[in-house]
Parts: C-alpha cells; sequence; structure tokens
C-alpha cells in the first residue's frame, strides 16, 4: 500500500514512510491510495472471529508487506487489549464507551498502535525519532502513555494552556523520561499551526527526524476504525445497521468510522457532533467552507474551529457535498444545551455522560427525530472523571477516582511555557 498526499505535491510513499513523516512534504495529509473492500462474508463472521484476527483482516492492507502478519497480529493484540462495550442507555439507544484504556479516552487506540509501529520501524535505525504532537485534551494524555519509555523516540506535545481540564494536563505533564510538554499561550488550533510549521522548516527537519502523533498520521487515524467494527461485532449479524453519533473536533475519529464503512462495514449513517466551534455543520448548510476563531467550552477536546482530518472525509467522497450529505449529518450545541443532556442522561437513565458523550447522545437524538428506526449509538470518548469539576457540578455527585488517573493526581506538573513557533523550534533545537 502507498500513500499520497491530498495536497497532491508530493512522491507517493509506503506505510514506514508516512508514518515515520507525519505530514507530507507539501504540507498534506496522507491518504491510503486505495480502500479495499472486504467481503460480505467477512462483515457477518465477525463474532465467530477473534479480535486480533478481524483486527489484522482490516489493517493488513494499510500497513502491506512492511510489517510481517505475526507481529502485525502482536501489535493489534497490545493495542486493542482492554473493553470496548456497548452500553443499553435508553431504548434503541447504546453508549460506545472507548474510555476503559490507560489513559481513559478514546485516543488510546490510536496512540498506542502507533507507538508500536514507530517502535518497529525505528528498531532498524539508529536514529533517534522526535514525535511532535497537538493536543486539545486527550490526544496528549494517550500520546505520553503510549510512547512512554520506547526506545529511540523522544514526544514533545504542545497544549493550550487553561484550556484542558486539571486530569488532562497531569497525563500530559507528569511522566517525565522521554515525554517534554510545551504550555502554549493560545488554542489548539494556534498548537496546530505550530506544529505543521516544525514539518515545514527544512533547517529543522535537517537536524532531526520530526514525526506527527495527531491524527493527521495515519498510523494514529486509521486504527481508530477498529472500535466501530467492534461495534457491529457486538450488535450482531441480525441488526439493522445502526447510526453512529460522534462528538467531534479535528474529525479523524468519524473519518476512521467512514474509511470502515468505505470497507464495507455496515452503517445507517455517521453523525458529527461538534460544540459551538460549528465550521462543519455550517459548511453542510451553505457549502462554503469558512473557519472562524476557536472558542472555549465545556468540551474542550473538541474546541477546534479548522479540523485537519475533515480534508479526509471530502476526499472519501470524492469532495461532493452531495455524496457527502447522503452519508453524513453534522450538529452543532451550546454549553448549556450539553449541560441539559448530561442532566437528562442521569436523571432518566442513570448514564453519567461526559461533556463530550452528551454532544454525541444530542447529535444521535436530532437525527433519530428525522429518520426513526435505526439503532443509535453515540460515542462516549472519555470518562467523565477528565472531567470531574463539570460532571460533578452539573449532576450533583462525587466521582471516585479510577486506577488509571489516581496515578498521575500526586506528581508535580513540568512544562515550558512558549507563546511562538521560535520559542517552540529552540526547544526542539536545544534536545537534540
Amino acid at each position: 500500500m502507498h500513500y499520497y498526499s491530498l495536497n497532491g505535491k508530493a512522491p507517493e510513499v509506503p506505510f514506514s514512510e508516512a508514518v515515520v513523516r507525519g505530514i507530507a512534504p507539501d504540507r498534506g495529509l496522507y491518504f491510503p491510495k486505495e480502500v479495499p473492500r472486504l467481503p460480505d462474508t467477512f462483515w457477518n463472521d465477525l463474532g465467530t472471529r477473534e479480535i486480533p484476527d478481524l483486527a489484522l483482516e482490516l489493517m493488513r492492507p494499510y500497513a502491506g508487506s512492511e510489517i510481517p502478519d505475526t507481529d502485525l497480529r502482536d501489535i493489534l493484540e497490545e493495542t486493542l487489549g482492554f473493553p470496548f462495550p456497548l452500553v443499553d442507555v435508553e431504548p434503541g439507544v447504546q453508549a460506545l464507551e472507548l474510555y476503559h484504556g490507560p489513559t481513559m479516552a478514546f485516543k488510546d487506540v490510536g496512540a498506542r498502535f502507533m507507538a508500536r509501529c514507530l517502535g518497529y520501524f525505528s528498531d532498524s535505525s539508529d536514529a533517534e525519532v522526535t514525535v511532535l504532537v497537538a493536543t486539545s485534551g486527550d490526544t496528549g494524555g494517550a500520546v505520553a502513555r503510549g510512547f512512554l519509555g520506547v526506545q529511540g523516540v523522544k514526544v514533545v506535545i504542545l497544549y493550550p494552556e487553561g484550556k484542558v481540564s486539571d486530569i488532562q494536563e497531569r497525563q500530559l505533564t507528569t511522566l517525565g523520561e522521554n515525554i517534554s510538554a510545551l504550555r502554549v499561550k493560545g488554542s489548539f488550533d494556534d498548537c496546530q499551526d505550530m506544529v505543521k510549521t516544525a514539518f515545514l522548516d527544512s533547517a529543522l527537519t535537517s537536524a532531526m527526524r520530526l514525526t506527527s502523533a495527531n491524527s493527521i498520521n495515519v498510523a494514529r487515524w486509521m486504527p481508530q476504525m477498529l472500535y466501530y467494527v467492534l461495534a457491529i461485532r457486538q450488535l450482531g449479524p441480525d441488526s439493522p445497521p445502526p447510526v453512529f453519533s460522534v462528538p467531534s473536533g479535528n474529525f479523524g475519529n468519524i473519518c476512521a468510522g467512514m474509511l470502515a464503512h468505505r470497507m464495507g462495514m455496515p452503517c445507517a449513517r455517521f453523525v458529527a457532533a461538534t460544540n459551538r466551534n460549528d465550521t462543519v455543520p455550517r459548511f453542510l448548510a451553505s457549502g462554503s467552507y469558512q473557519p472562524e476563531p476557536a472558542v472555549p467550552t465545556i468540551s474542550n477536546a473538541m474546541d477546534v474551529a479548522d479540523p485537519s482530518n475533515f480534508v479526509r472525509i471530502r476526499e472519501l467522497f470524492g469532495d461532493s457535498l452531495p455524496a457527502l450529505k447522503s452519508h453524513f449529518s453534522a450538529y452543532a450545541y451550546t454549553d448549556s444545551q450539553t449541560r441539559e443532556a448530561m442532566k437528562k442522561l442521569y436523571r432518566e437513565y442513570g448514564y453519567v455522560a461526559d461533556p463530550h458523550g452528551a454532544v454525541g447522545y444530542l447529535g444521535l437524538k436530532a437525527y433519530l427525530e428525522s429518520d426513526p428506526g435505526h439503532p443509535g449509538i453515540f460515542l462516549e470518548t472519555a470518562h467523565p472523571i477528565k472531567f470531574r469539576p463539570e460532571v460533578e457540578a452539573s449532576l450533583g455527585l462525587h466521582l471516585d477516582i479510577p486506577p488509571q488517573i489516581a496515578g498521575v493526581m500526586g506528581r508535580e506538573k513540568v512544562s515550558t511555557p512558549v507563546s511562538q513557533y521560535q520559542e517552540v523550534r529552540d526547544f526542539l533545537l536545544n534536545s537534540i
């Protein structure tokens, strides 16, 4: 399998180079040259296969021959080493809980897969790799944990000061070893722009090997398709195709689900549910893609004004708005609507959702009002404890701290403040 740049001005590369580069030299995102469609028998027989085996069938085409099947299966077995339960919430509605991994966020899957792939490729090279990543909340912690102690790999995480929760900040600033955190005076989009600028800085990239662990990296983005498939596996072969509603910030998660759909996975509709950062819902309504400055919300991991991965979604549909709208809907919600949804879920169904999951629930209910009769699944992307003050205040309850979180609570936060790209550049060069 080869990958091409969506900017169309860079050579095609194999999987290993796409992973190590992260972003193409022309600043475009890499995209697989082919999206294979698996036979109906594969989808009908999901329940008869071991999870690592079905994951291997899905990911083998994208890794190609660069990772032998035995090694790729081991990587996938480690990546998926925790449950992804479908939980009944109300009649016809289930939550797909993606927070049972080491950092209690859905990004554990992509981060673990990428870390293991990069470690595999680094074993055959003496050159150290620096992973540069921007985070709006959960990516940083998942990447930090996934890469902690990986030989030959350093991780530098940029996060917006004051715009992540205390627990999220602790997960990316307290680990030490090969993990460093830069505290950016600005928004997530500022962090992301700094990362992209670093990859275009020829003096920097000639001095060190840089890669990105944001969902712009194919090894972070693509394996997220696996938990959609595991949801279909849990529904069983006799279930009608479901509607998936996905809390969406940078749109890598929902794009991965749509990639699985292109491979043949049954799905009636994908719904992108956003907060006030509503670039994509406005695009679907008007046909004009016009990002506005990001605004902070209680669902901070979705505070993204210009989602990088939306260009991949457009590519999947040949950049045809009518084709996209035939499979995809998007809705935006305010903080007050999010809080009311959290309260409703708890009051009526005893379900404790974090703000992001609540936005996903709202998007699902909105779509099902217009097209009822489908099983509905909303993604619960992070454990409520990661947004403890908001959840406890909104619901009037006390959340116990899970073991995965307790381990970082007593540690000192260590981060370096930066406000402009030159400071990021200097930090990276001084780390060589």
